[in-house]
């Protein structure tokens, strides 16, 4: 194994990591990333969005979003470090006083749908001192429900656009019937 491909390996054996099936497309999902105003739809622990900067989700542009429960409510931000569809997303995800954390999400095809893993890890803050093996545990528990979400988010849309509807009968005219 060559060195950088030894650091990846180690930097991704440090992440909690989830992987889904879904019944959509790539592009079906990254349409659901893109919108910046449905982050709380699918990241569990957001609660609101307040803004979303004019150029999300290229890189440095932020959501500015809230997490937790009203009235227990922190305002905070995440920053999209890496935005390459249809493949990967990196966010840098702000929940302070527990931390930061850097999230990577991947969307591959795989027969009529695709496959989708989100990787998390702290990387600011006190939620880097718990030890890892809770923390990895925390992190999937809760990813396995974002995930979760994404898929009803971005299957959700594929049926809709794909959905045949009936034709549309002229205005004013009722069947007896």
């Amino acid at each position: 194994m060559s060195g950088a491909s030894a650091r990846r390996a180690s930097r991704a054996k440090d992440r909690a990591r989830n992987v889904r099936e879904l019944r959509c497309t790539v592009d079906d999902v990254f349409a659901v990333l893109a919108d910046g105003w449905i982050y709380p739809s699918w990241v569990v622990g957001a609660s609101r969005m307040r803004d979303v900067e004019a150029g999300w989700p290229g890189p440095d542009a932020r959501l500015h979003h809230s997490f937790g429960v009203w009235p227990l409510l922190i305002d905070d931000t995440t920053v999209c470090l890496v935005w390459d569809p249809p493949r990967r997303a990196v966010l840098r995800a702000r929940g302070w006083p527990i931390g930061e954390a850097e999230v990577l999400i991947e969307a591959r095809p795989r027969g009529a749908g695709c496959v989708v893993r989100i990787q998390e890890k702290a990387v600011r803050g006190p939620a880097t001192l718990m030890p890892a093996a809770l923390s990895t545990a925390l992190l999937r528990w809760r990813n396995a429900e974002t995930l979760h979400r994404l898929a009803y988010l971005a299957e959700g849309g594929r049926r809709r656009r794909t959905r045949k509807r009936p034709p549309r009968r002229a205005p004013g005219r009722f069947r007896d019937g």
